[in-house]
């Protein structure tokens, strides 16, 4: 069949990308779902960070490739061999289709599943191929979802099914910014009522981090960014404090109001000063939580001896940790009541033809969570 999609051609374009227009809108052929695999017409994608550093080069990925892995659909076609899935069903994938059987997924961390990981890498599905292709030409999955699409072959062990009630932009948030920013807290840290958080960046990953903070009954949380409008948004969230990282001697007015520091601090930006401001924000004993995701080639300096002598704990946090068939349920559970309003993240809804144009609004770290709708 065909599929009209958002195709990366070439990394490291310069900005503005309205200009350079990295991302080609192009009608491509989408083979049938081989067994396992379910054919989805996406509804809604968001705009992610992960996106935007495989645009600029800065975590290479294979091209051609269709960008994209927050979104959400509906079933149209099922693989052979399909079970718990029905045409018509609405579904949420997750960037790391678990295979099940590797040590990882055994022990209940589906988000480190390595097979997954090495396909995810390779822009392809287990087998070592893909079901796009233009002409010949093959064309790579973006973490086995290929999101900037009308429609994709996912494997079923990516997909949950949902709500149907949920409105499609708000479902596709579900897909990672939720999962990863609320399961940054919920289940890395499990976060306990009276502790004290700090969250370092406010992107939609650091916002929900900051949203299921407050849920989980955090006694005093404090939200951190260079952004004015994304510190006012945070504001209206309940948060006791916030801080503009260009602010002279950041660092020691949040240690100040925090009495020494945070139980738990969140880095959620994907750059290293944020991180290093993360770890001297986190007190004695305490736990900086790592959800950011840099370029491969970035890194900071820590003392070793506050790591011994305070016990430290610095904690990697990938998809939140989570089991998506487990936590996506409980999540919009707790958005439909009211406790993750992760609605009022929303930011701009564009269409194919406005990406390249949303990718810059990205960039400027202004906006909010911007939604591709089909």
């Amino acid at each position: 069949m065909k599929t009209k999609a958002a195709v990366l051609r070439e990394r490291g374009k310069s900005i503005p990308y309205f200009k350079s227009k990295p991302l080609s809108i192009e009608e491509l052929d989408l083979d049938p779902p081989k067994s396992g695999e379910i054919l989805v017409q996406i509804k809604a994608a968001g705009l992610c960070h992960s996106d935007l550093v495989a645009i600029n080069g800065e975590r290479a990925k294979p091209i051609p490739m269709v960008i994209g892995h927050e979104a959400c659909g509906v079933v149209c076609e099922l693989g052979a061999g399909v079970k718990g899935f029905a045409v018509g069903d609405h579904v949420v994938p997750v960037y790391v289709a678990k295979c099940g059987y590797c040590e990882m997924c055994q022990e209940g961390r589906p988000a480190l599943c390595q097979p997954a990981t090495i396909a995810n890498s390779a822009g392809t599905f287990f087998d070592g191929t893909t079901r796009l292709h233009s002409s010949g030409e093959r064309i790579f999955h973006h973490s086995g979802v290929a999101a900037f699409s009308q429609y994709a072959v996912i494997s079923q062990n990516a997909l949950v099914k949902i709500d149907p009630e949920i409105p499609f932009d708000v479902a596709a948030l579900f897909g990672c910014a939720v999962v990863t920013g609320a399961g940054s807290v919920v289940n890395t840290a499990n976060v306990s009522p009276g502790d004290s958080v700090a969250i370092v960046g406010l992107g939609g990953v650091g916002l929900n981090a900051l949203l299921a903070s407050i849920a989980s009954g955090a006694g005093l949380v404090v939200a951190i960014d260079p952004k004015g409008k994304k510190l006012e948004i945070a504001s209206k969230f309940g948060v006791h404090k916030t801080f503009n990282t260009n602010m002279e001697n950041c660092v020691d007015a949040i240690l100040d109001f925090t009495g020494g520091g945070v139980n738990f601090s969140f880095e959620t930006a994907g750059v290293p000063n944020a991180l290093d401001l993360a770890y001297k924000i986190t007190r004695r004993g305490g736990t900086t939580v790592v959800a950011g995701m840099p370029g491969p080639k970035s890194s900071i300096t820590l003392s070793h001896l506050s790591i011994a002598a305070e016990e430290r704990t610095i904690k990697g946090s990938y998809m939140g940790s989570c089991v998506p068939s487990r936590d996506i349920p409980r999540y919009i559970n707790l958005y439909k009541n009211g406790k993750l309003p992760i609605d009022k993240l929303l930011g701009d809804k564009v269409g194919l033809d406005g990406l390249n144009d949303a990718f810059d609004r990205l960039d400027s770290g202004e906006s909010l969570r911007q939604i591709l709708l089909f």
